[in-house]
């Protein structure tokens, strides 16, 4: 297993906020990751247990962090130590200018073998490094074995199109009269990010900048032809791990923590593959996740230890065992890793490892806004998809709120977006 590879899964999960008393000693970890109630206990009785220090780890809400570092930094009573988050939260808390630079730290960090591609996404545009590469998730798709036999003659599953998508689902309804194909449309579902970094950039190569364009247009015209096929309890789906293990859904796409239980349970039921392609090439997510320390952090030293610990190849690979996320640091998997992690890692190596392969980026300095974009992409499918309403007009109706979010944030424009001066302008 190269590095490459394994610097390539980790979490982006929604949960239940956990409140935990504090130990006037401990060290204060505040992350959104690993926030569902399974994960946060593996991270504390697991991946913690050979921590020799104190440490009280907190999941957090993503919309939530910014507003509770702001709080600490405005009251003047600072509880926050260590922040796990992801590549745009970060961003979201340099402009509010609560996290510091650790120059010294990535120094003695250098022999984990950290990518030097993190490594410059830590630095978050700055010279500085402003998080050390903690975690990378990204998504692909599942199928059960039984799909297999209504591919589309001559189709590779592993260089499939949209089309070919498309294809193999209407065929397979054909034949049996089911819709088997599955997406995480559910109220806590995952849907937004496909829309985001998989669909939009796959067919027009941008996101908020091609969010009006012709391509656009087309794109979301055949989307709601293929939902045709697409089986109706999507719109309930959170996790696809359970649909898939009922039978209910063949063919899924989902973040890999929400489909690992599945990988794990039944791995000789299933084939991953990577999510298809578009004109534009086969864009993907590569979800980064990093550490970093709070301004003014009552416990900086125990921070920096954490970190430290966090990114050992030990606890690394305790992770990937304890909740199937992958190392960012140079280690070997283990010979005995479960067969439904394997089946990931092979889907994610195949991703990364495409001709057409395409990474995009998470939106970046949105901030608390960061709903109400996600919301502009739902609100998009719903109408178009679910209600029937033409493209061009569900797109004239929301493009004016994506336009309004840009600018009241500054945020300036994202991969695979072209760099922008001041806000990303919605065309």
């Amino acid at each position: 297993m190269t590095p490459r590879i394994l610097a390539a899964l980790s979490a982006l999960l929604f949960a239940v906020p956990f409140a935990p008393r504090l130990a006037a000693a401990d060290t204060v970890f505040m992350s959104t990751q690993l926030r569902p109630i399974e994960e946060a206990q593996k991270m504390r009785d697991v991946i913690l247990k050979d921590y020799p220090g104190k440490a009280t780890y907190v999941p957090q809400e993503p919309a939530q962090l910014p507003v509770r570092i702001q709080a600490e930094q405005q009251g003047g009573t600072h509880t926050i130590s260590l922040i796990g988050a992801l590549h745009g939260e970060l961003g979201s808390l340099l402009t509010l200018n609560g996290i510091v630079p650790l120059d010294d730290l990535a120094a003695k960090l250098k022999d984990r073998g950290i990518p030097a591609g993190l490594l410059t996404l830590g630095k978050l545009g700055t010279a500085h490094q402003m998080y050390i590469p903690w975690m990378q998730a990204t998504y692909f798709m599942v199928a059960n074995k039984q799909a297999l036999p209504y591919l589309p003659q001559g189709a590779d599953i592993n260089r499939l199109s949209y089309e070919q998508l498309a294809d193999w689902a209407a065929a397979i309804q054909a034949k049996t009269g089911k819709r088997v194909l599955g997406f995480p449309a559910g109220p806590t579902g995952l849907m937004h990010r496909f829309i985001e970094g998989f669909l939009y950039p796959s067919y027009t190569g941008g996101l908020v900048t091609t969010f009006q364009a012709p391509a656009a247009e087309a794109m979301w015209g055949r989307f709601a032809a293929l939902w045709k096929s697409v089986n109706p309890n999507s719109t309930n789906y959170n996790f696809m791990q359970e649909p898939l293990l009922s039978g209910d859904v063949w063919i899924a796409f989902d973040h890999v923590a929400r489909v690992l239980d599945a990988l794990r349970q039944k791995p000789d039921e299933f084939v991953t593959f990577p999510a298809p392609a578009g004109p534009m090439g086969r864009s993907y997510l590569p979800v980064v996740a990093g550490l970093a320390i709070a301004k003014d952090a009552p416990d900086p030293q125990g921070a920096a230890a954490l970190i430290a610990y966090l990114t050992q190849p030990a606890t690394q690979l305790a992770t990937a065992r304890a909740v199937g996320f992958f190392p960012v640091v140079q280690a070997e998997l283990p010979a005995d890793l479960d067969p439904g992690v394997k089946l990931a890692a092979a889907a994610v190596a195949r991703t990364e490892g495409a001709r057409d392969a395409t990474p995009a980026l998470l939106p970046v300095g949105l901030g608390t806004h960061g709903g109400e974009f996600d919301k502009v992409m739902l609100d998009t499918f719903q109408l178009i998809v679910l209600r029937g309403v033409k493209p061009q007009d569900a797109l004239a109706r929301e493009a004016p709120i994506l336009q309004k979010i840009m600018t009241e944030t500054g945020a300036p424009c994202w991969a695979p977006d072209p760099p922008s001066t001041g806000a990303c302008q919605v065309k």
